[in-house]
C-alpha cells in the first residue's frame, strides 16, 4: 500500500490532469481517513490501510470519472462554521452566501437595534440561510419555505442537527405564508438564465429548480419583490443574493415596485456585485 503522501500526490495529479480541483482530493482523503489536516500531516509517511485506500480510490473515481461533487460523496458542506447535510435535492451552499448571512446580521443590528424580529427565508433549499440565522441570533424567529418537499427534508434535518428553531412550510414563494407578517425577508433564489452555460459538475448534480431563473435569471426576484410588502410589517429588511451582473436590473425592478425605501447594494469579497438590501424604516 502507498503512504498517505504518495496517495495524495498521485491522485492530486490525476485530478489536475482531468481538469478537476486538486484540493478536492485532500478533502476526500481527510473524510475517508476521519482525520483533521493536522493529523494527516503527522501521518503522511505512514502506509495507508488497505480498506481505507480502497474507499478513498472509490471516492476519487466518483469525483473525477463520474463527475459527482465532493460534497455529495462525503454528504456535507460547511457553511458559516456549521456542518450542513447536502445531497442532490439541494444546492451546495457557497462561500459567497456566507457573506449574505453576515450582512443580514449587520443590517438587523442597524435597523432593529436588537429587537425581536420575525424572519422568512424564501426558497430555503438546504436551510443554510434560515438555520444559520436562527443559530446565530436568538432574537430571530425564523420561518422558511420551499416548493420542493425533498429539499425541505434536508433542511429539517439540518435544523435538528444544528439546534435551529426554524419553522418550515412547503409551497411556492408566498403561498404557504397566508396571514403571516415578517420583519426580515431573505432569499437566494434561482438566478441563472435558462440558456446560460453551466458546468457539468453543477448542471448534472444539483436541482435545476434551484438553479435556473427564467430567460434573464430574474423571474423569481420579480415575483418576490412584487409580493413582498404583502407579508412584511411597516419597518422591514429585504435581503437578496444575486448574480454579479444583475445588480442594476434588480435595482430597477425594486424601484418600479416598492416606494420610499433605501436600496443598498454590496460587493462580495471578490469585488463582485452580489448582494442587495431593501430597507424601510
Amino acid at each position: 500500500m502507498p503512504t498517505y503522501k504518495e496517495a495524495l500526490n498521485i491522485n492530486e495529479k490525476y485530478a489536475i490532469d482531468n481538469n478537476k480541483e486538486d484540493s478536492a482530493i485532500k478533502r476526500l482523503l481527510l473524510h475517508f481517513s476521519n482525520m483533521e489536516s493536522s493529523d494527516l500531516i503527522l501521518s503522511l509517511s505512514e502506509e495507508m490501510p488497505t480498506e481505507l485506500y480502497d474507499n478513498f480510490l472509490y471516492g476519487v473515481d466518483r469525483y473525477i470519472t463520474q463527475n459527482i461533487p465532493v460534497q455529495h460523496i462525503i454528504g456535507y458542506e460547511y457553511f458559516f462554521g456549521y456542518k450542513f447535510i447536502v445531497n442532490s435535492e439541494v444546492l451546495i451552499p457557497r462561500f459567497e452566501t456566507e457573506e449574505l448571512v453576515a450582512n443580514v446580521l449587520e443590517q438587523y443590528d442597524n435597523v432593529f437595534n436588537g429587537e425581536p424580529v420575525k424572519v422568512v427565508d424564501i426558497g430555503t433549499g438546504s436551510g443554510c440561510l434560515a438555520v444559520t440565522l436562527s443559530a446565530e441570533e436568538q432574537l430571530m424567529d425564523v420561518t422558511a419555505t420551499d416548493i420542493s418537499e425533498t429539499a425541505l427534508e434536508v433542511a429539517r434535518a439540518n435544523n435538528e442537527n444544528l439546534g435551529g428553531r426554524v419553522k418550515f412550510f412547503s409551497g411556492d414563494l408566498y403561498e404557504p405564508l397566508k396571514d403571516q407578517k415578517f420583519d426580515i425577508l431573505v432569499s437566494n433564489p434561482p438566478y441563472i438564465p435558462n440558456d446560460e452555460y453551466v458546468e457539468g459538475l453543477v448542471k448534472d448534480n444539483e436541482p435545476h429548480v434551484a438553479l435556473f431563473g427564467g430567460k434573464d435569471g430574474l423571474d423569481f426576484y420579480r415575483k418576490i419583490i412584487e409580493g413582498a410588502e404583502s407579508i412584511l410589517n411597516d419597518k422591514y429588511i429585504i435581503a437578496f443574493e444575486h448574480a454579479y451582473d444583475k445588480a442594476k436590473e434588480l435595482k430597477k425592478i425594486i424601484n418600479k415596485n416598492i416606494k420610499d425605501v433605501e436600496i443598498i447594494q454590496k460587493k462580495d469579497m471578490q469585488g463582485k456585485d452580489r448582494m442587495t438590501f431593501v430597507i424601510k424604516k
